[in-house]
């Protein structure tokens, strides 16, 4: 989607892959999500005008044939980011880009005036359209946030929020980073958890899942979408799991795609499958907003063992067992020692020999470590290889640039989540706990992380 110069409208640009297209024909609009056959983000509408956009100039054009560039007016308001447009009724969607940043910064927008909120509401869509990697939300709180791939990123798009998009001043937020909560070890019971009306029990427990798993499942490796006998091979040769676990994986999480999974290991329950599609969904709440800080799950394996239900289909209704599971997927988390995640970058810099000594005091400083150097042949330039906290990475480029006196140029990208190391999240004295005492703070939350016998009833 690249603006117009009339405020609000975009060109769609893209490429035409078979056939020819013209002004006036009538298209098949498919958004990402589009199932062939199905009938959900499909648009059939004409294509209004055809042009070809050279540099800053736009020249109108009949038609234009397979494997150029071209650009289309008239369907911006159907397409967000990305789409397919075909006349062909079987046609599937082309492969959505992935890319190799992912948006990990976060700052909240909020508008000086109150009476220029829709303003900022249009922009945020349009920033939202012009920018594939950019992420637009509104958190429970009620806050614009708005995610990029680095704080460089954001700092443009913010920019361009502010005056081309919404055109209203702004106040912005410092920058946030999202977290990931996780469990380091297997519940030390089993966590159990009645339905309301005291009739349903499930019983449960959490561990941690390999992260060469959580990294398959987020590179599509392993994806909810695969035969269950194939994806149970795969996962009981390369990562060890047991077979008849593997092929009892209920569903992923959160999203139905996430990197936790939910695993049934209950043996003969009676009406198991009718309440399948509720603890379902009790799993993607709780997986989307985890019990320490509300910050989405990630490699977390969850194992129900049991179930007891009542024998009358009234009372095993969704909303029974819904909540109900929710609790007990939190308190199997709290008993499982939970833990952070946090983003961490890896960063290349290219260095001269005499510049070498400040890098290592800045990422030092920044809880950052070094894990390979190597000087480039013929040149004396150095590639040096960290790894640093995203958190951490607020003005880092002023601050590596002043210690080398401008001679070190470094890109990042984000590489892995690793564990917030300094203790658990649930003691408010350590690293960890004040981070979660600062989000719990920041999303108008109870201060203190309530503890797993708020989720877990007695016997």
């Amino acid at each position: 989607m690249v603006p117009t110069s009339d405020k609000g409208r975009f060109y769609a640009f893209g490429r035409v892959y078979a056939g020819t297209v013209k002004s006036g024909v009538k298209v098949r609009i498919q958004g990402p999500n589009y199932v062939p056959g199905k009938k959900e983000d499909l648009f059939i509408k004409a294509i209004q005008r055809t042009v070809l956009m050279m540099g800053r100039i736009v020249e109108p054009i009949e038609d234009v044939p397979a494997g150029n560039i071209v650009g289309l007016v008239g369907v911006d308001q159907f397409l967000l980011k990305s789409g397919t447009l075909t006349t062909d009724e079987t046609a599937h969607n082309l492969k959505v880009m992935k890319f190799s940043v992912s948006p990990v910064v976060q700052r909240s927008v909020e508008v000086k005036n109150a009476q220029d909120l829709p303003k900022l509401v249009e922009g945020l869509k349009r920033l939202s359209k012009s920018d594939p990697c950019v992420l637009t939300m509104i958190n429970e709180s009620g806050e614009h946030v708005v995610a990029g791939a680095g704080e460089l990123h954001l700092e443009i798009c913010l920019k361009d929020l502010e005056e081309d998009h919404a055109g209203v001043p702004l106040r912005i937020s410092d920058p946030v980073v999202s977290y990931r909560e996780t469990v380091t070890a297997l519940s030390s019971m089993t966590a159990l958890s009645k339905s309301p009306n005291k009739h349903n029990r499930l019983y449960m427990t959490a561990q941690p899942m390999e992260e060469e798993l959580s990294q398959a499942i987020e590179t599509g490796k392993v994806s909810p979408r695969d035969d269950f006998k194939a994806r149970a091979r795969v996962m009981a040769d390369e990562y060890g799991w047991d077979v008849t676990d593997a092929r009892k994986i209920w569903c992923f999480g959160p999203d139905t795609t996430g990197a936790n999974l939910l695993i049934d290991q209950t043996k003969a329950v009676q009406y198991l499958n009718e309440i399948k599609d509720s603890v379902v969904s009790g799993f993607q709440w709780a997986t989307r907003e985890g019990p320490v800080a509300e910050e989405p799950m990630r490699s977390v394996r969850f194992n129900i063992l049991d179930v007891t239900l009542h024998a009358d289909a009234i009372h095993r209704g969704g909303g029974q067992i819904i909540p109900t599971a929710r609790r007990a997927l939190y308190a199997a988390a709290m008993l499982a020692e939970p833990g952070l995640l946090e983003p961490i970058f890896n960063v290349e810099i290219q260095v001269p020999e005499q510049a070498m000594g400040g890098i290592y005091g800045v990422l030092t400083r920044r809880r950052g470590h070094v894990y390979t150097e190597e000087q480039r042949p013929g040149t004396p330039l150095f590639n040096v290889k960290a790894y640093l906290p995203v958190n951490e990475s607020f003005g880092f480029n002023s601050d590596l640039r002043s210690a080398t006196g401008g001679q070190a140029f470094p890109q990042s990208v984000f590489d892995h989540w690793a564990i917030l190391p300094g203790g658990s999240p649930l003691d408010t004295t350590t690293k960890p706990g004040q981070v979660v005492t600062e989000m719990r703070k920041r999303k108008g939350l109870k201060e203190v992380v309530p503890g797993y016998e708020n989720y877990y009833d007695k016997l």
